[in-house]
């Protein structure tokens, strides 16, 4: 069995730097900037290719906010860029996360049923939001792929916060 352990809201992020699509590498933590790393399970995920596809339709307001976003997944430069053929996203494509960095990030991981699904293992769906001082404002992270946060609404929620400087929920542990 594996196993995860939870990050907690609040916590400051130790930085982490993952391969880019046609791009340099790309750290999410340690920028001083509002960030957004959306964890999603690879090419082999119709309903991710969506999620994606749709947030890039969302791409600008995440801007206007002044948050970074990006998305990631264990999936090779190859996989990626088939996702990317699909999606079309405008944001960084990241690859290539190692099982360690899903067990870091708190991740459920999947084992594939066969290999026509994936050859890999891969995380299921996450998203963690950092404050610029790097300290976690947000963690969502699914065992299923089809739940997801609804992105007007977390666009909605992080005006809210951004605005109000409203504090981190659910520290008490």
């Amino acid at each position: 069995m594996t196993t995860t352990t939870k990050l907690h809201p609040g916590l400051d992020f130790a930085p982490v730097t993952f391969k880019r699509l046609d791009g340099p590498d790309f750290t999410f933590g340690g920028t001083g900037k509002w960030q957004a790393l959306f964890v999603f399970r690879g090419q082999h995920c119709p309903i991710c290719k969506r999620y994606l596809a749709t947030l890039e339709t969302k791409r600008s307001a995440f801007t206007e906010l002044g948050v970074e976003i990006a998305a990631v997944s264990a999936d090779s430069a190859e996989q990626t860029r088939i996702v990317a053929e699909a999606a079309q996203p405008g944001f960084p494509l990241l690859y290539g996360m190692s099982e360690q960095a899903m067990k870091a990030l708190g991740l459920y991981i999947s084992d594939p049923r066969s290999e026509k699904e994936t050859d890999h293992p891969f995380p299921e769906p996450g998203l963690f939001v950092l404050r610029p001082d790097g300290c976690l404002q947000i963690v969502d992270v699914a065992n299923a792929p089809f739940v997801r946060p609804e992105l007007d609404t977390l666009l909605g929620g992080l005006r809210f916060v951004i605005a109000n400087d409203y504090p981190v929920r659910g520290t008490r542990r």
